[in-house]
């Protein structure tokens, strides 16, 4: 048996890290039923969207990506506003509810594009959730255009910006950042965008990306951050814990294994107690893993990602239609169910 916090305590850092040493059967057990305990109803959800890549171009040249092309380089490339109307087009007519635009940090790129470019989807499809950009872009947009950080985010929010994904976290612990993603900006610029998008009556998603240099330490530390930050704005509706995919990349090294993966995600589900949601990565694990994850603490598949590059860049290629999760999430014994980018359901399959 795992003794790890009761309900009404917490988990300590030193609680979080035993629980990384704990038998991995015992512990997705636990972390199941703390996922359930959140989530009674047997149901488990997944989001129909499309991730676009408005720009591979990137100054940020972070170590642990293939997708990146630094200024100059004959791949890289920059969508016209056309071209992204017209993904957006093709993902609204097979059901997507959510558009999910990121890039590089292009060097000369303005936050007047993504402006032009929020307002021209809110006025095509004043429907769609516009869920894009991640803290670094923001930052990265407000020094180009020498704008505070809350001024930034107050006009992207203004030009039609919604919510705002989780990426850019990578390890929250300045250290690791220092040798795979030096920059790409610090721990606490992340919190900074983070917080004025909780100011500006937003909501946004976190991740970790993990398996390349950091220690279970540095997991724990990330989580724990986290769930601080939580507690004072309650921004986040999901985490979403990504396993490292060293292909192409200058880092290199191993991919985490599937118990490495599955250890993780339980743990998180078992330190994020305020965090409502957890979604599994089939992007990263493929699909018997992410079935697997609704026994470990996950209670979402994430999404469909009609489009998806950055993973794909790494060698990476799992595809999921909307069906096959459903199926997935049916076979696990659950009820599968469309949502929204809030985790409202928009439609539970029978």
């Amino acid at each position: 048996m795992i003794h790890y916090a009761p309900s009404d305590q917490r988990l300590s850092a030193a609680q979080a890290r035993a629980l990384f040493d704990a038998p991995l059967a015992a512990l997705g057990a636990a972390a199941d039923a703390a996922c359930r305990r959140l989530h009674p109803e047997p149901i488990r959800t997944f989001v129909i969207d499309r991730n676009i890549n408005s720009t591979n171009i990137c100054t940020s040249g972070c170590r642990f990506c293939a997708f990146f092309r630094p200024p100059g380089h004959p791949e890289g490339y920059v969508l016209s506003l056309d071209e992204v109307l017209a993904k957006v087009d093709e993902a609204v007519a097979v059901g997507a509810t959510q558009i999910m635009l990121q890039g590089g940090l292009h060097p000369t790129l303005p936050l007047s594009w993504y402006e032009e470019t929020f307002r021209a989807i809110k006025a095509r499809w004043p429907a769609v959730t516009i869920h894009s950009l991640t803290a670094p872009e923001v930052a990265h947009l407000a020094r180009l255009s020498g704008l505070s950080l809350a001024d930034a985010v107050a006009r992207l929010h203004a030009a039609g910006l919604d919510s705002l994904p989780g990426g850019g976290a990578e390890i929250l612990c300045d250290d690791v950042r220092a040798e795979i993603s030096p920059r790409k900006g610090s721990v606490e610029e992340w919190f900074a965008v983070m917080r004025e998008v909780h100011r500006a009556g937003m909501r946004a998603t976190a991740t970790m990306v993990f398996g390349h240099l950091e220690t279970l330490e540095h997991r724990v530390a990330h989580l724990l951050r986290l769930r601080d930050f939580q507690d004072e704005t309650g921004v986040f509706t999901a985490f979403i814990p990504w396993s490292f995919q060293p292909a192409n990349t200058a880092l290199g090294g191993q991919a985490a294994s599937a118990h490495d993966y599955l250890r993780t995600l339980a743990v998180s589900r078992l330190v994020l107690d305020n965090v409502p949601n957890l979604q599994a990565s089939w992007v990263t694990q493929g699909a018997e893993v992410a079935q697997l994850s609704l026994a470990f603490g996950a209670n979402d598949l994430g999404s469909t990602m009609l489009e998806e590059n950055v993973v794909r860049a790494a060698g990476v290629t799992f595809r999921l239609s909307a069906e096959e999760l459903s199926d997935l999430i049916r076979r696990a014994g659950f009820t599968p169910a469309i949502r929204d980018t809030y985790y409202r359901l928009l439609k539970v399959s029978p």
